[in-house]
């Protein structure tokens, strides 16, 4: 008997597993007893594993030895327990393959399951370990918790890398098709060689090249070598300030003035060249011959706001390159010609109602609107607005200013209102007012009117034109609601 119990306590050293706090259940008289292990074996078991589970031939757990990284846990429960039992469900199939393993699988590793607070799960990982000389068994484990966090953060770091992937490949596809569409010869040439890396079709067609042929072609053999020196003086602006400002140059066999501009831009470690080119036939530039109007040509150009000129019945005759960029247009021939309300403020709403308000007052200052992208999006803009003549004919101007974040950064309207109902304040204007309160309340029908005052700055005919009202339906849900003093428009209705 003596020697049956020695051969266990040597089977017990060969396990591994986790210190010190033990908790035991009644055991047969022919099994070893926890306490007769010796300290030993206690320190290996300690120093191998988080957890030690010592199991019956049936799988039911007859002692529990923890280690000190052995997370928190009521675990002298499962005293007594099928080590099944205390799996989580989706373990129940691995475990008892684990039990079940034969002499030769003893001491394959499983990864299995425990439950946990708050309907978890704590991942742990068990190593059989069988005597070969009696029936005692030990589950030694290890716990996953801190692999298992850092294969989380594996997996949201790679799905972050393919969501900024895709947002890439979706920006360098708008630019590419901004790129190949536009109707100015646009180049790409590598700063130091000024080799062309790139042109668009306007260009291959300009220069009657192909682009097989882009990387055997420098920039100044495009032109004739008299411009050289101009050229060469521009492209080393380009390079030291990162802009090359508009210069004149000849090209050999065409007798069309052309002007060529350059931006530097930094791309893989390598600095590149994009040089824009125009000649007479393409686009009206500055004033010729008249040096203050060349300048205030330029300054308007240049501006970060954006500037609108436009007829009387709302097309663009100029826009200046703030305004392309605010309305998402490749060119600016996709911009003059046609109607201004394509891109700025609600349809037939806030361009009719400027053209009103100049036509009175003849100016218009910080007036809150939107701008529309050729690609879908929305900005919050203000504008100021005058109207400028030449001769019979006037035309106005409008200086276009995005409000960026601050538009975001504004406190609501409204004090308390939830936030369903400021998002349907943010409706007025665009949809008609039955379409808004078909379903709402009486609070929802007086929050749109003091909306289309507010944006109509009081304008009472403004506001029933926005709401899709007559003026008498507006007035008299003016008195229902009590807004505003009616006595005076009671005598005129």
């Amino acid at each position: 008997m003596n020697a049956g119990l020695l051969n266990k306590e040597r089977a017990f050293v060969a396990m591994s597993s986790a210190p010190l706090q033990d908790s035991t259940t009644s055991r047969p008289a022919h099994e070893p007893r926890p306490e007769r292990l010796s300290s030993f074996a206690r320190q290996v078991i300690a120093a191998a594993s988080d957890i030690a589970l010592f199991v019956d031939p049936d799988g039911v757990i007859e002692q529990v030895l923890k280690g000190e990284a052995c997370p928190p846990g009521d675990h002298d429960s499962w005293l007594g327990r099928h080590f099944i039992d205390v799996v989580s469900p989706d373990s129940q199939a691995k475990a008892r393959d684990l039990l079940g393993s034969s002499a030769t699988e003893a001491g394959r590793g499983s990864e299995i399951n425990h439950p946990a607070e708050a309907g978890a799960h704590r991942p742990f990982r068990y190593r059989l370990v069988r005597d070969d000389s009696s029936s005692a068994r030990c589950l030694v484990g290890h716990d996953l918790m801190s692999v298992a966090a850092l294969q989380q953060q594996l997996v949201e770091a790679q799905q972050a890398m393919e969501r900024e992937y895709a947002r890439l490949r979706l920006a360098e596809t708008r630019y590419r098709m901004i790129f190949h569409s536009s109707s100015e010869p646009i180049l790409i040439a590598d700063a130091t060689t000024l080799r062309l890396v790139e042109a668009n079709p306007a260009a291959l067609n300009e220069f009657a090249i192909t682009a097989d042929r882009l990387g055997k072609i420098t920039l100044p053999s495009l032109f004739a070598p008299t411009s050289g020196d101009a050229l060469e003086a521009m492209l080393a602006t380009a390079r030291l300030s990162g802009e090359g400002h508009e210069t004149e140059v000849s090209r050999p066999g065409a007798k069309r003035k052309t002007w060529v501009s350059a931006t530097a831009f930094r791309q893989d470690g390598a600095i590149n060249l994009l040089v824009r080119l125009r000649s007479d036939g393409q686009e009206t530039g500055a004033p010729a011959g008249d040096t203050p109007l060349r300048h205030l040509h330029g300054m308007v150009e240049q501006t970060p706001d954006g500037c609108v000129i436009m007829s009387p019945d709302r097309i663009v005759l100029h826009a200046n390159r703030a305004f392309l960029e605010l309305a998402q247009l490749a060119s600016r021939h996709q911009a003059i010609g046609e109607s201004l309300d394509r891109w700025l403020g609600r349809p037939g709403i806030d361009l009719p109602l400027i053209q009103e308000t100049l036509a009175d007052h003849g100016v218009i200052r910080n007036f809150p609107t939107i701008i529309r992208g050729a690609f879908g999006s929305v900005e919050a803009v203000e504008l100021s607005a005058v109207t400028a003549w030449a001769g019979d004919a006037g035309s106005t101007g409008l200086i276009i200013r995005s409000k960026g974040a601050q538009g975001a950064l504004q406190a609501p309207r409204g004090q308390g209102l939830p936030r369903s109902v400021e998002q349907l304040s943010q409706l007025v204007g665009t949809v008609a007012l039955k379409d808004i309160v078909r379903e709402t309340s009486d609070v929802i029908e007086k929050l749109c009117i003091e909306s289309a005052l507010d944006l109509s700055k009081d304008n009472r005919a403004a506001a029933a034109q926005m709401l899709g009202l007559s003026r008498q339906s507006f007035y008299a849900k003016l008195r229902r609601h009590g807004l505003g003093d009616l006595d005076g428009e009671d005598e005129r209705l």
